[in-house]
């Protein structure tokens, strides 16, 4: 091959190389939030749980579901979904958790399960403080509420929880950074500099002191099992985890987790 035609092979690879870093940069919130694919069969509820509308700080409806336990307690179980799918998706984990002496507050976050808006991270953010705001003005204290991060969500959970005195918090399949993640997904590509979402939660968990649970799966193909591994190290005590043998991205919703879930609810004190 002599020097010209090299010239232009190399020439068209990049020029192809070129767009498709363009196309990524454009449509990578299109392919980070995800809220139309529906990944999971959907379970019905079985509690007493009504649905609402939590008004962000946009002035966006964000629709939720909220389950008032019969005792009346102020515990309350703040619930931060991952980068796919509507809430219906994990009405599962609300049948499940409802066994503790708790409220349950699922919310959505803005352009999912029919909300408006467009998400970012500092969108996100927002959404999960206008939550915590809601909570706070029916009278529930930030001592009192527990914050379960889903995937995404547990960026979120993260970023909210430093700081303060949250009741506990409950991270599953947590990744470290969101630039972390996308080098794993695409690592042909310069993510560091195109990310505008870029979530670093392993430079904030150690702003966090409730006591912590942290879940993953060690055959997650999506969020890799080293990344909540990591965040498990990183985190101060008291922190627990529940490291599962499963080829899943989300941990079974089982006997054995609910085990698990039993001993940090003891922790908690939530029963008591």
């Amino acid at each position: 091959m002599n020097l010209s035609i090299l010239i232009k092979v190399l020439s068209i690879v990049l020029s192809v190389y070129l767009l498709i870093v363009i196309y990524v940069y454009v449509k990578q919130r299109s392919l980070l939030y995800l809220p139309n694919i529906d990944n999971y069969d959907d379970e019905l509820l079985t509690i007493d749980a009504k649905e609402i509308f939590i008004e962000n700080s946009e002035g966006i409806d964000l629709r939720s579901i909220y389950y008032q336990h019969p005792s009346d307690t102020k515990n309350t179980l703040l619930m931060f979904h991952g980068n796919a799918g509507p809430i219906e998706n994990r009405f599962y984990k609300i049948n499940k958790l409802s066994k503790y002496k708790q409220n349950i507050l699922l919310i959505s976050w803005r352009s999912y399960s029919g909300n408006e808006g467009n998400p970012t991270e500092e969108g996100l953010y927002d959404d999960a403080r206008s939550a915590i705001k809601w909570l706070e003005d029916k009278g529930i204290n930030i001592n009192d509420i527990i914050i379960y991060g889903e995937s995404l969500g547990t960026a979120v959970s993260i970023e909210v929880a430093q700081k303060a005195s949250f009741k506990g918090i409950i991270l599953e399949a947590p990744f470290t950074s969101m630039i972390d993640a996308a080098k794993y997904h695409y690592p042909y590509l310069p993510v560091g500099i195109m990310l505008k979402d870029k979530y670093l939660s392993d430079q904030k968990i150690k702003n966090i002191n409730s006591p912590i649970l942290i879940m993953h799966a060690m055959g997650d193909d999506i969020v890799p099992f080293r990344m909540g591994k990591t965040m498990f190290n990183l985190a101060n005590e008291p922190k627990y985890n529940y490291f599962i043998d499963e080829d899943k991205h989300l941990v079974t919703y089982d006997e054995k987790l609910m085990k698990n879930m039993d001993n940090f609810y003891k922790v908690l004190k939530v029963n008591e």
